[in-house]
């Protein structure tokens, strides 16, 4: 079992710098980023988790920058987006930054990818709710032929354009690994279409244990024609309780990670430590 944590990071938050450098002192294997673009003041959609949506989904600073910075301060840590909202962002554009961070990366990047949940955000862009599914995964194919071939080209409902040349390309081949967040069994689906895992999520909607999730989605992956044993499952939000993270391991996840708040350093450090004494008891 490998062990990362998430961070929204803000302007009052630990620095990029001292929580990659603080996780590859402990041995944390990924340092993840989500994102948001910004929060309108509308509110079509309710918060995914339920409640208010919390300050630092407000405050949260672009991951690509932030896991830039984890990258020149680390050498073994992973730097992972989790997630990156694709159906808000340009597709020749993002393949660039994800290619480019691999690189000044040495290969550690992970491109964790969701379609997002917040009507509102993404409308700004451009981007219709109902459609934001395949558009995305128009966007993730499209990216795939630019990391991939010297002269790009794709041609789908969405993303169009004739051939292309784009640098730099990913030092992981064929590139990164893309891994689908989100709920069961939608995004679960998406990750067996196009991608190399999966990282579920429980929300108020849906609200079975992942527990029970993770065998149906083996299974699915395998009627699909998928080998089970090839698709990544990885596990954030998570609490420091050993007896769940066992169970995880024996279903064959491949990492877990906490959602730490956004805190300084001296608030966050502590529970750093926490999470690094619980892997140790369960590596050793």
């Amino acid at each position: 079992m490998k062990f990362g944590a998430s961070m929204f990071f803000t302007d009052y938050s630990i620095t990029p710098a001292q929580m990659a450098t603080a996780m590859e002192e402990r041995g944390f294997d990924t340092l993840w980023a989500p994102e948001h673009s910004h929060i309108p003041v509308s509110r079509k959609t309710p918060f995914v988790l339920g409640g208010d949506l919390p300050k630092r989904y407000y405050d949260v600073m672009d991951p690509f920058v932030t896991l830039s910075v984890a990258a020149a301060v680390t050498r073994t840590l992973r730097l992972g987006t989790g997630v990156c909202l694709v159906a808000q962002r340009d597709p020749i554009q993002l393949a660039k930054l994800v290619a480019s961070i691999d690189q000044v990366s040495n290969g550690r990047f992970l491109f964790g990818i969701g379609n997002g949940w917040n009507q509102d955000e993404m409308e700004n862009h451009g981007t219709v709710f109902a459609t934001r599914h395949k558009l995305a995964r128009e966007r993730i194919e499209a990216m795939k032929e630019i990391w991939t071939k010297s002269k790009a080209e794709y041609h789908g409902e969405f993303v169009n354009f004739d051939p292309v040349m784009a640098w730099p390309k990913p030092v992981q081949k064929p590139f990164p690994p893309i891994l689908v967040g989100g709920a069961f069994p939608y995004s679960a689906r998406r990750a067996i279409r196009y991608a190399d895992g999966w990282m579920p999520q429980v929300t108020n909607a849906k609200a079975a244990p992942l527990t029970d999730v993770i065998p149906r989605f083996r299974q699915m992956a395998e009627e699909a024609g998928r080998d089970p044993a090839s698709l990544t499952i990885i596990i954030g939000a998570q609490p420091p309780d050993r007896g769940l993270i066992e169970r995880y391991a024996a279903l064959g996840v491949e990492m877990v990670y906490p959602s730490l708040p956004s805190e300084p350093a001296d608030k966050i450090l502590p529970m750093l430590d926490q999470w690094a004494a619980l892997k140790q008891r369960m590596q050793a």
